[in-house]
């Protein structure tokens, strides 16, 4: 008689598949805070509890491609915003990671940066060319803020 199987716990996949992960849980809580809807919000939004989006959104459960499908609906994006800047994460073999290689792949945003650029989108674009100059006046030593026009 053969043995029964043993269920193994813990995560599936390689570790790498980890990082995609949590890839994508992190842009997921980017753009949900960026519309400023709760947890609660979106899964009710996507058919599924708070707790299981704060998992997707920690990486810990991975999210299925029907999930992620209407993920992009409800927070108004394509499947493909989800794993933007994923590939500049991954530094080749042989490569070494530089300074500027982590700040130009850093995809997430803080609670703060969200919350200004909610305010941002609801000022009227006159508070927003303001704010503009105020702010390229406050930070002379950085890029003119009208050059990303």
């Amino acid at each position: 008689m053969s043995e029964p199987a043993v269920r193994k716990r813990g995560r599936r996949g390689s570790p790498e598949s980890w990082s995609v992960d949590a890839h994508v849980g992190q842009r997921v809580r980017m753009r949900r805070t960026m519309l400023g809807m709760s947890q609660e919000k979106l899964g009710e939004a996507i058919g599924l509890t708070f707790q299981q989006v704060q998992k997707y959104e920690r990486g810990s459960n991975r999210i299925s491609a029907g999930t992620l499908y209407r993920l992009g609906l409800v927070l108004d994006v394509p499947v493909s915003f989800f794993f933007d800047c994923y590939a500049d994460t991954q530094v080749p073999a042989g490569k070494p990671a530089t300074a500027d290689d982590s700040r130009i792949s850093d995809s997430s945003i803080s609670r703060r940066e969200a919350r200004m650029l909610r305010l941002w989108r609801a000022a009227p674009d006159s508070v927003g060319d303001e704010l503009l100059l105020l702010l390229g006046s406050l930070s002379p030593h950085l890029r003119d803020a009208r050059e990303d026009e």
